[in-house]
């Protein structure tokens, strides 16, 4: 798919708003993105516009941004980039949203402590059920008809 995949870095400007939809968790919040520049004349860093955008989370990252996002967090989101035009009360809208694939804490700003979410029962089942090892060996013959008369092994479930 051509899609327009983009990095930001910047602050969380809302506070997440999770909600649990019929098709799996969703959450919404706004992100500040602000452009620095070094000014010559002034010989100190200054800020430069800031950019707003709508970052949605879907399924598990919804739940985990969600618990842990707050307004002012600094964090870095990786996602797809989608830009809308609409007219509302006679005025031309756009609006920039990030479909948002990964979200994270920008360390270069600060510490985190990182903690695993629990496994759901399936994940577990199926990490202790015993699977047989598959046959890794390749056979020794010089030529590949070796291969083509040995017999398929059996497909693991």
């Amino acid at each position: 798919m051509n899609e327009t995949m983009i990095c930001a870095v910047g602050n969380v400007a809302t506070q997440p708003v999770f909600r649990d939809l019929a098709n799996g968790p969703s959450a919404r919040f706004r992100l500040a993105v602000t452009a620095r520049y070094w000014d010559r004349d002034k010989s100190a860093w200054t800020d430069g516009h800031t950019n707003f955008f709508t970052v949605w989370a879907n399924r598990q990252l919804a739940a985990n941004a969600s618990a842990s996002l707050a307004v002012g967090d600094p964090v870095v989101v990786q996602g797809r980039l989608k830009v809308r035009t609409d007219v509302r009360d006679g005025q031309s809208r756009t609006s920039a949203d990030i479909d948002a694939v990964a979200i994270g804490h920008d360390l270069a700003r600060g510490t985190a402590a990182f903690r695993r979410t629990g496994k759901t029962e399936t994940t577990e089942a199926a990490a202790s059920s015993p699977r047989p090892e598959p046959n890794w060996e390749t056979p020794t013959g010089e030529s590949g008809t070796d291969r083509e008369q040995q017999p398929e092994p059996a497909a693991v479930a």
